[in-house]
């Protein structure tokens, strides 16, 4: 199967390119945290995940648009994401995000579907699969920290690894895109009570090619110096509409996770 990457993808080079840069930040955010006091802290979140829509069209001039949730039947799934954040000089706060995420649909189409270089028949059971892995590396600046609030607002460089692949029991083809996006990450918590807070934080930013929004509501619970326990609502909505490829989607996620001070 042919894939072309055009303006809006990334191209192989500086794939490895970006991967290395990233790593080499890393080092450096380890090396300057480890000499200016810093606060290490990971952060693990679960829960599970369920769509609100996922409108795929491939191409994007010419292809079928047709629903991964409305045609077919996208299954709820457990997921998780890891967080590994450094907090120095009580201002300056630096994170690396892993968070996978594969969602599977099942079903069968009314009509036919053009996806890609495929025709899929009507009324035969499919099966898609949509992937949407991100790696993301964030910093942000800390503009208030007091008893009762703290907020912050920063850069998010963020590598999008996505595919969405449709398969039936003779057909089989899918459309994988890797890409860099820049995103705006906010920060902003309200302590209800010395130990208990309600957390609003992201990363979001929209552009004629685009948006994205990852958006978190939670509360957070503090029983110790070294521990913290969040429960709340994650929003993942957004999408791109261009030559090669129209996916928009919204995302809900139950979240309950632990932050270990290190």
């Amino acid at each position: 199967m042919k894939n072309e990457c055009k303006a809006e993808c990334i191209t192989e080079p500086t794939y490895y390119m970006t991967h290395k840069t990233i790593a080499l930040l890393a080092l450096l955010m380890i090396f300057t945290t480890t000499k200016s006091h810093a606060q290490a802290s990971l952060d693990v979140e679960s829960g599970v995940v369920f769509d609100g829509y996922n409108n795929v069209r491939v191409p994007g001039k010419g292809g079928t648009l047709f629903s991964l949730s409305d045609d077919l039947n996208t299954l709820t799934k457990v997921f998780y994401r890891l967080r590994l954040s450094y907090l120095f000089n009580k201002k300056h706060y630096v994170s690396l995000l892993y968070a996978p995420l594969t969602l599977t649909a099942e079903g069968s189409f009314d009509t036919p579907v053009t996806f890609e270089q495929t025709v899929f028949s009507p009324n035969v059971n499919v099966t898609g699969k949509y992937q949407f892995n991100s790696y993301r590396l964030t910093y942000r600046f800390m503009f208030a920290r007091t008893q009762r609030f703290q907020f912050g607002v920063g850069v998010t460089a963020k590598i999008r690894d996505a595919r969405i692949t449709l398969t039936s029991e003779l057909q089989s083809d899918e459309k994988t895109n890797v890409g860099f996006v820049p995103l705006i990450n906010f920060y902003a918590e309200w302590f209800v009570k010395e130990r208990l807070s309600l957390v609003l934080k992201g990363d979001a930013l929209a552009a004629p090619q685009g948006r994205a929004e990852d958006v978190l509501l939670a509360a957070y619970l503090y029983p110790s110096r070294n521990l913290t326990f969040k429960l709340g609502y994650r929003v993942l909505e957004g999408g791109a509409d261009n030559d090669e490829v129209y996916n928009f989607s919204l995302l809900h996620y139950a979240v309950i996770g632990a932050i270990i001070t290190l």
